[in-house]
């Protein structure tokens, strides 16, 4: 803060002080969104497109028309409101698909965005489409940790950050994307990434600098890191996040932790931290409330459900059909049945063998097997929704497998697939969507081991049934383009991949005519893929290991001995797990030990009356 007005800020505090006159506080109002995905129609259940019979029963979510009615709303409700929107507005419906973000950018521009900044799905089609998304909008989108070469088409058309002006206070927006960008999508050579906690520490001093009296940051980082840069970030306010898709709630079941979560910064401040799931089914609704000199005094809110209470918003739900028509009568062709509905859940499909993957790792597999491909393996990462019982559309496969990638197919020894193998189950902590889902092979994977080493028992079949790989032979390989680019990691695949063709047939187009010839569908899990951890570490060679369904039962029995050493609790009206976590083992994240130690209870059902055990406090 520059020096004059520092003085100026005393004087007023000694006035107000002098005379017994207290300052007004200062309100400020954030609404945000993360992680859009392009879902300008209503989402189901499942975050697919919703179909008519969920409009006609009011089951339908989100929806850009129904965003833009909450947001209007709550700005004439309230003064000093901020519009964010941190990251990942590209990629996920077939809006995005045939409009390659010139409907995003139409409709987020309706919304009237105060700031948005990049996520890594935004370079997916590379430096030109983003360019000219950014074209075509006028609300600012911050580039923050991102270097642009003066050589990329994306020179000149971003900002480092937004500086709005509330009357006295000025309010800061600084922006940082994840560093992985360059391995989850597609940015040009010209485009490189700072460590985001390195970066926003200069920004902050920056914005500082230009005299910002509230700072926040818009970022697409994930929560984890999230926490990381309120922990190593001194100066914030605010942290907006995205990427992991995380929801933050006070009353929501299933969600991550409170709304927002405080955190301390370096210097002790306090930070709150915020996420609202993601594919427009939430608006997040955060108010600040500071001091005179600028402390953080409250910060309270809740995501907002769009559900059917939200009226959406009618001249842009006419614009949308507009836009809509000349693709919807192929989205609306009925390809196949599915006896049950099809599991694409993200914590699903980027920790184990999923539903979703088995589907369409078999169907690659299909495709290609004549030609002397024998595995198949997809990022858990690339499967973007599930699909309902009834009928499939090609609409919905469009929403499972939006990104338009094509088959690749190629040989590794045997080495090189273990090698892929360990690079997919290296991030499973983190909810990456380099998580393998594989068919013509399993493995098992360990957790407790340094990633790298984790895999263990793979298998390949052939002639029926399966045998240990040899690390030594040649395999028939089928993934899609995006990893054996390298992209989530597969570097294996990019440097030792021999007679790879990354031309074939789009993923969207195998997996609708498999379903075409295998339906109905019935989906299925079955061994595959197995997460195993070691029952007895003494035993010497063993190799004894236990499924995960094992392993939750030992914790769960250990969790009841442990019990007898704390105590239980009795539900009454508003509890939940998390609040419960922070009251007996001083530490809501830790909600999952209650959960453990209750197996035969419903964690996000807690009913009134029930009675739970409680574990005891770690010291």
């Amino acid at each position: 803060m520059p020096k004059l007005l520092k003085r100026l800020c005393i004087a007023v505090a000694f006035l107000a002080g002098s005379t017994g006159i207290a300052l007004a506080d200062f309100e400020l109002n954030i609404l945000h969104f993360n992680d859009f995905h392009s879902r300008i129609e209503p989402i189901n259940k499942y975050d697919s497109t919703c179909s008519e019979k969920d409009r006609s029963e009011g089951k339908c979510f989100g929806g850009i028309a129904r965003l833009k009615t909450a947001i209007d709303q709550r700005r004439k409700a309230s003064d000093n409101v901020l519009v964010l929107s941190a990251g990942d507005n590209f990629q996920g419906s077939v809006f995005y698909t045939v409009y390659k973000g010139k409907a995003e950018a139409e409709f987020l521009d309706l919304i009237g965005l105060d700031a948005n900044v990049l996520g890594n799905h935004e370079f997916d089609d590379g430096d030109e489409a983003l360019a000219s998304f950014l074209d075509n909008t006028n609300f600012p989108t911050i580039y923050g940790n991102a270097l642009i070469g003066a050589n990329s088409p994306l020179a000149g058309k971003m900002v480092e950050y937004v500086m709005k002006d509330f009357g006295n206070e000025k309010v800061a927006v600084i922006g940082a994307v994840t560093a992985d960008t360059v391995e989850l999508s597609s940015p040009s050579e010209a485009v490189l990434f700072m460590d985001p906690v390195l970066y926003l520490n200069d920004a902050v001093e920056t914005v500082k600098a230009e005299g910002a009296t509230v700072i926040i940051a818009l970022t697409h980082v994930g929560v984890e890191e999230d926490k990381k840069i309120a922990a190593e970030v001194d100066g914030l306010d605010l942290i907006v996040g995205g990427h992991s898709n995380t929801l933050m709630s006070n009353t929501a079941d299933n969600a991550h932790g409170p709304y927002p979560t405080m955190l301390t910064g370096p210097s002790g401040k306090q930070v709150a931290l915020v996420h609202a799931y993601a594919h427009s089914k939430y608006l997040g609704d955060v108010t600040l409330v500071f001091a005179d000199d600028g402390t953080l005094k409250s910060a309270s809110g809740e995501p907002v459900l769009l559900d059917a209470s939200v009226t959406p918003d009618p001249e842009m739900v006419k614009r949308i059909e507009e836009m809509a028509a000349p693709i919807q009568e192929k989205m609306d062709e009925v390809i196949a049945m599915a006896s049950a509905a099809i599991d694409g859940n993200r914590e699903s499909c980027r920790a184990r063998e999923c539903e979703m993957g088995n589907l369409v790792t078999d169907a690659m597999l299909d495709r290609v097997s004549a030609q002397g491909i024998s595995i198949a393996i997809q990022n858990g990462g690339g499967l973007r929704a599930s699909i309902d019982e009834g009928d499939i559309t090609v609409g919905e496969v469009f929403t499972v497998l939006p990104f338009q990638n094509t088959l690749s197919t190629f040989k590794l020894i045997g080495s090189d697939v273990v090698a892929a193998l360990e690079n997919g189950v290296s991030q499973v902590e983190e909810g990456a969507g380099r998580f393998p889902q594989v068919s013509g092979l399993k493995y098992s994977f360990d957790l407790s081991l340094p990633p790298g080493s984790r895999t263990s028992n793979v298998m390949v079949e052939k002639n029926g049934s399966y045998e240990a790989i040899d690390l030594n032979a040649t395999y028939g390989v089928v993934s899609n383009n995006f990893m054996r680019a390298g992209g989530d990691g597969y570097k294996v695949f990019a440097e030792k991949a021999t007679d790879a063709y990354d031309y074939g047939p789009g993923l969207e187009d195998v997996v609708q005519a498999y379903l075409a010839s295998n339906s109905p569908y019935k989906p299925y899990v079955g061994t595959r893929i197995t997460e195993v951890t070691p029952k007895d570490t003494m035993a010497k060679g063993s190799e004894k290991t236990a499924s995960a369904s094992q392993m939750a039962k030992e914790d769960a029995t250990a969790m009841k001995t442990a019990v007898d050493d704390a105590g239980r609790h009795i539900v009454k009206e508003g509890d939940n797990l998390w609040t419960l976590a922070e009251k007996y083992l001083g530490d809501p994240f830790k909600w999952g030990d209650i959960a453990k130690a209750n197996p035969d209870q419903n964690p996000h059902r807690l009913e009134v009356g029930q009675q739970l055990n409680i574990p005891a406090k770690a010291n």
